[in-house]
């Protein structure tokens, strides 16, 4: 899946003369946490999040009630060394970014341009789609060994039982290297008969553990 599947391509922006009381207000308004600053070709020069607003509280409201701190240009707040990523970046591979860099929405830029916006919960309804979650069914976590052709011979088992998988998801046996355990999500409410077939292939079934289950 790539960024422009899931970006918002309809953006607030401001410029960088806006005042801070303009962008209190769209945030209030469109009920958004983040606005980008761009120059008037489009490009991103800045961003700015409710929490830069929030943290700029203190110096703009004084003890006499005065607020005409709100009048002053968005650009003394925003924060500029400003993350993009473009539209044809792996939605897997910019997760990295969001982890790494702690941040909670990124630009997306094609030809230095704004093109649309990816936030961490577009990221997280995007992690839903991609594990089917969303959709009734039950998840199996199988054990198997770390070597080539294992997921292809699970899936054929799986197959024989003509259920839809959702989704499937490897990660690493935390305790042995040469192990792996294969997540898939089915399209069924009752995986009895699935584990039962697994185990009889000699397949130890991390999840469900049901009683009487194991190999």
């Amino acid at each position: 899946m790539i960024v422009e599947e899931i970006m918002k391509r309809d953006v607030i922006t401001l410029h960088k003369d806006d005042t801070i009381e303009t962008a209190f207000q769209l945030m209030n308004t469109n009920h958004i946490r983040h606005i980008p600053i761009i120059d008037n070709d489009n490009r991103v020069i800045g961003i700015v999040s409710d929490r830069d607003l929030r943290d700029s509280c203190p110096s703009i409201f004084t003890k006499k009630g005065k607020t005409d701190g709100i009048n002053n240009p968005i650009e003394k707040i925003m924060t500029k060394d400003v993350i993009t990523v473009h539209p044809l970046d792996f939605v897997e591979e910019i997760s990295v970014i969001f982890y790494e860099k702690e941040i909670a929405c990124l630009p997306v830029t094609k030809d230095d341009r704004l093109v649309g916006m990816i936030t961490e919960k577009d990221m997280l309804y995007t992690l839903i789609q991609l594990t089917g979650a969303h959709q009734p069914g039950s998840q199996l976590e199988v054990k198997v060994e770390n070597i080539p052709g294992m997921l292809s011979k699970v899936t054929n088992i799986i197959g024989k039982h003509n259920f839809n998988i959702h989704s499937v998801l490897i990660y690493p046996y935390p305790i042995d290297t040469t192990y792996k355990i294969i997540v898939f999500r089915i399209q069924t409410m009752n995986p009895i008969g699935v584990i039962e077939t697994l185990t009889n292939h000699g397949y130890e079934v991390m999840w469900p553990n049901l009683p009487g289950m194991t190999k």
